[in-house]
């Protein structure tokens, strides 16, 4: 199973950024969480962050021969970002979307995903975890394309 992990903007600031919503750990760390935890399931991991819109989109087509699944926290592209979405649906990638905040429960922008609906499961309000249960899923449930 190899696995594909893109962040979305701003959050290369986690461990800094507004912690009551995010946390304290940082990008570093948390990509350490999320190779461990993978390797612990024998799956492969790449991990990408970036705040650009066409570069997340690059990364995903770059990859996505080599990946069997995506994991993909669009941080506020989550809420208007099409070419993300539309991005998404041409890799035929399994997907799912991951954010370490519970966005139904944050102001009124945030509910909407429009990412949601191109994705096989929405993980969302578990910190650091949402990635770790992203992973496990993803193990279970997605067929590798190999």
């Amino acid at each position: 199973m190899n696995i594909l992990v893109i962040h979305g903007p701003n959050l290369h600031w986690l461990g800094k950024r507004e912690p009551a919503a995010y946390g304290h750990t940082t990008l570093k760390t948390l990509n350490a969480l999320i190779k461990k935890h993978s390797a612990a399931r024998g799956a492969k991991v790449r991990c990408f962050q970036s705040n650009c819109e066409g570069a997340i989109i690059d990364l995903l087509t770059a990859n996505s021969a080599w990946a069997d699944a995506l994991i993909i926290n669009p941080a506020a592209y989550t809420h208007y970002s099409y070419a993300i979405r539309d991005a998404i649906k041409a890799s035929g990638l399994s997907a799912v979307e991951v954010h370490l905040s519970d966005i139904s429960k944050r102001e009124p922008f945030r509910k909407v995903s429009v990412i949601k609906p191109v994705c096989v499961k929405q993980i969302k309000g578990l910190g650091a975890d949402s990635y770790l249960s992203a992973i496990d899923f993803a193990v279970k449930n997605v067929k590798t394309r190999g």
